[in-house]
């Protein structure tokens, strides 16, 4: 990975966190009594959770609790076992396929790694969903996915392969290519896994600059609770498989609940074990 400091981002000022009570904010995602098993593992144990609309709400909850498991049913790439997944009021799985196929246009997703096409240089891996999912020309094309490479601090890479870039240029590609169809809803999935503390800071920086310019529901799955701490507007927190807390993030940090005190504190005493 490339050393240097400016491997995320330009360096950019967050606006600061802001801390609306949820109550009269509109719910863009709401989860129902969600349950999921694999085999004879019981991931989503009736979780009940809503993601309000134009802000930033960030999942946590230790390894194996459900959080990544939550971000496929929300995309409708699992179906549940049991309960509801609703996308701007409609249930996804009452939905015929094609009407899911244009929900999910809607959605942006960054992955862990970037999920870039090894084969593509970053320019062509950010414009694959416009030449996939619509009928805009080359030219359309590339006014779009130059800005938003510029948005990133990438336009100097536009023709580099993503092996010939740091772990970090890889995760801003990735989040040109989630902004690029201009999304109503980007889901990060572990968005700092293998970043240094840093860049991990940059990439919330990142994060809250496009937010507050594009706007749209946010929901970031982390353990990272540093990250959690400088992005979020709300804090959601999993623990087995069900829903434990969720309020604004302040809220979250100055917890009395046992769970979310240990957890946000990294201590070992508490109600959080090994198993």
């Amino acid at each position: 990975m490339d050393t240097t400091l400016v491997d995320l981002a330009p360096a950019v000022g967050g606006a600061g966190l802001t801390t609306p009570a949820p109550a009269p904010r509109t719910a863009t995602m709401q989860v129902r009594n969600l349950h999921k098993q694999f085999g004879d593992f019981k991931v989503l144990q009736g979780l009940d959770i809503e993601f309000v609309d134009d802000a930033i709400t960030t999942v946590l909850g230790p390894s194996g609790t459900g959080k990544s498991v939550l971000l496929k049913h929300l995309v409708g790439l699992l179906e549940p076992d049991q309960g509801e997944v609703l996308v701007f009021g409609q249930d996804i799985w009452k939905a015929t396929e094609a009407e899911r196929y244009e929900l999910r246009k809607r959605f942006g997703v960054l992955f862990q790694d970037g999920a870039l096409f090894g084969s593509m240089n970053i320019y062509d891996n950010v414009a694959f969903p416009l030449r996939k999912h619509t009928d805009m020309r080359e030219d359309e094309i590339a006014d779009l996915v130059m800005t938003r490479l510029q948005e990133v601090g990438l336009e100097r890479s536009a023709h580099k392969l993503p092996t010939e870039v740091s772990g970090g240029m890889r995760k801003r590609a990735g989040f040109a290519r989630g902004l690029i169809m201009n999304p109503d809803i980007v889901l990060f999935d572990e968005p700092d896994s293998g970043l240094d503390p840093v860049r991990t800071s940059l990439l919330c920086d990142l994060i809250q600059q496009m937010h507050a310019e594009h706007g749209g529901t946010y929901l970031l799955v982390t353990h990272n609770i540093s990250a959690a701490r400088s992005c979020s507007d709300y804090v959601g927190m999993i623990w087995q498989g069900k829903l434990v807390h969720y309020g604004d993030a302040e809220e979250a940090f100055a917890s009395d609940d046992p769970f979310v005190r240990q957890f946000l504190a990294g201590e070992s005493a508490g109600p959080l074990g090994m198993d």
